[in-house]
């Protein structure tokens, strides 16, 4: 069975040292008083509890996964998911970052984030349960009644009740604008909505008293595609006036889909049979609405594939020191052994620290984005939340796409090492792979992210947001640019940056011409974006680490930071050379090839 250590000094690391969190936190108007100890506490925790209640789930719920009763509707999950959620709830762990308002603890979301990728490595099905209904929590509080506010906000911020959205239809998946879900006006204010939903995560189970789902569904002649759309809130039980559980709502789990991975979270088929629900929001603008719940959603996929990339690393960091096969190419290593570890052969040592410089580079980014998003909702200037808008925003679909790409080449890594062993069950590394395969493709296809990324969020504003990011970049080149000790780090850094503006504007002159060529550039782009992120990201890491070395800290912790920048600059930054001449080469070699795929 795969073991796991909480990232906690990495996240401390980049929490008290590089990001200086707790400053930031101070200049907020809710976390003036919060400082590192308390964020500690509550990290070390969070650690306890994703080692000790939820990763022995884990294989067990893989094999098991859910069961579905046809004649009730109901789900069970795996043996031991809701005695785990049950402590979950018993610890406030829901209301880690939830409004005071409503019960919650209000830390920032930041810290939030941290547990959410330990509990994600020790075990993404069942997180995903708790998770859901963090983003149904910001979707009301953003865009809910009063009314709907006061009866579902404290009961999602205990967790009392859980969360879902309900988006994807049998016949549309993305393309929302093709949904056809009917919600009919009643005397009384609520509307009874009909219709089919698939795949829906958390979507029926039985470790909350009730599910409060998110549906999207169209009014009476409401216009067609995506601006026909309107937003429901569709409680499994109704809830009465002194806000009790009433009847059963005529929402149902009529099947569960026979998946690949995540086992042990239901992914549930919904019908809806003109089940109760009341209007989220204005009328026909249900899709704004649900952003805010699907960016949530979108950076928490990512903190998924971060979570399984930091335990697929550890478990095979463990086993290379451990398996013997061949004697070192330069000659013997362990002379009382009758073979070498395998740690000591350069391939093992290049997959290795392939998931580990992903697996860092992540949790900055990570870090990086949430502290952001506490700016946004809680800066006392105005300036200062718009600008953490636009740059969360730039950095939501890298997050999203660059994180589970690179979980999928990292747990892949790792597998590898185990060799024969990885492919066997039972050392969970197969487990890895297949749950991360589902992060590339919900919450919007990678593809779908490097779309929004280069259309919506650099093209469309020509490349405002884009000089904003460059801005920082420029920032840590202009600190660094003469420190020799930084230069192999922050040279390529800076010829990346500078390539990056007339890269993107060659792109939008062809997109300006033939949308196809936005099309066929989008994923290569996005790469590229995601390394220029990380090698910002590593930079600062980098410079944190030289100057603890500087003051006099002889911590190993700090050396290999600096080994694990040098590997990401060396062997995996250059990847964006290829990126660059495979975009540049147009969309011809794609789109010229009817018969090519006739």
């Amino acid at each position: 069975m795969p073991t796991y250590a909480p990232p906690l000094r990495d996240m401390q690391f980049l929490l008290h040292e590089v990001f200086n969190a707790t400053e930031e936190f101070n200049a907020l108007s809710s976390h003036t008083s919060i400082d590192a100890d308390t964020i500690n506490a509550v990290l070390d925790e969070a650690g306890k509890f994703a080692t000790e209640v939820t990763l022995p789930l884990n294989i067990s719920g893989d094999t098991e996964g859910c069961t579905l009763n046809p004649a009730t509707h109901e789900v069970s999950t795996p043996k031991g998911f809701k005695e785990a959620y049950a402590k979950f709830v018993e610890g406030g762990w829901p209301a880690l970052s939830c409004s005071t308002e409503y019960g919650g603890q209000g830390l920032p979301h930041t810290i939030y984030q941290c547990v959410s990728e330990m509990l994600n490595s020790a075990n993404q099905a069942w997180s995903m349960y708790p998770g859901l209904s963090h983003g149904a929590y910001a979707a009301l509080q953003a865009n809910g009644s009063e009314a709907q506010k006061k009866t579902y906000l404290p009961k999602l911020t205990s967790g009392v009740w859980t969360g879902t959205m309900c988006l994807t239809e049998p016949h549309c998946g993305t393309d929302l604008g093709l949904l056809r879900t009917k919600a009919e006006p009643q005397a009384d204010g609520t509307y009874k909505i009909t219709g089919s939903k698939i795949f829906i995560s958390a979507g029926e189970h039985d470790m909350a008293e009730n599910i409060v789902h998110l549906v999207l569904a169209r009014l009476p002649d409401a216009p067609k595609g995506t601006k026909g759309i309107s937003l429901f809130v569709v409680p499994k039980f109704l809830v009465n006036a002194d806000g009790s559980l009433g009847a059963r709502n005529t929402i149902y789990c009529t099947g569960l889909e026979h998946k690949m991975g995540i086992h042990g979270n239901a992914t549930a088929q919904i019908s809806l049979e003109g089940a109760v629900g009341t209007l989220v929001g204005e009328p026909n603008k249900g899709l704004p609405a649900m952003f805010v719940m699907m960016n949530a959603a979108r950076l928490g996929v990512g903190c998924q594939s971060l979570g399984l990339t930091e335990i697929a690393f550890q478990n095979a960091l463990a086993y290379a020191k451990d398996r013997l096969q061949m004697r070192a190419l330069s000659g013997t290593k362990a002379k009382d052994k009758e073979a070498d570890p395998i740690i000591v052969h350069p391939d093992v040592r290049r997959l290795l620290l392939t998931a580990k410089a992903y697996a860092e580079g992540a949790r900055a980014l990570q870090i990086l984005c949430a502290l952001l998003m506490d700016k946004v909702v809680d800066h006392p200037d105005a300036q200062v939340r718009e600008e953490s808008l636009d740059v969360v925003s730039l950095l939501t679909p890298v997050s999203k796409a660059f994180f589970t790409e690179n979980g999928h080449i990292a747990t892949n890594a790792c597998m590898q090492v185990f060799g024969g062993q990885g492919y066997i069950k039972d050392n969970g590394m197969e487990q890895f792979v297949r749950d991360n395969r589902i992060n590339m493709i919900y919450e919007g296809t990678n593809a779908v992210q490097a779309l929004d990324l280069l259309g919506r969020k650099v093209l469309l504003n020509n490349g405002a947001t884009l000089k904003k990011l460059g801005k920082m970049v420029e920032q840590i080149v202009k600190e660094e640019g003469v420190n020799e000790k930084m230069s192999e780090f922050i040279a390529p850094l800076g010829r990346l940056a500078d390539q990056m503006v007339k890269f993107t504007t060659e792109i939008g002159f062809k997109a300006f011409q033939n949308r196809d060529e936005a099309g066929a550039a989008a994923v290569d782009y996005l790469r590229v974006m995601g390394h220029l992120v990380y090698g910002y990201l590593f930079a600062r890491m980098a410079q944190t680490a030289l100057r603890k070395i500087k003051a006099g800290s002889t911590d190993p912790f700090y050396t290999a930071k600096l080994q694990t920048a040098r590997f990401y600059f060396a062997k995996l930054f250059p990847e964006t050379v290829m990126l660059i001449q495979a975009v540049q080469a147009g969309a011809r070699p794609v789109m010229d090839t009817d018969a090519a795929l006739a």
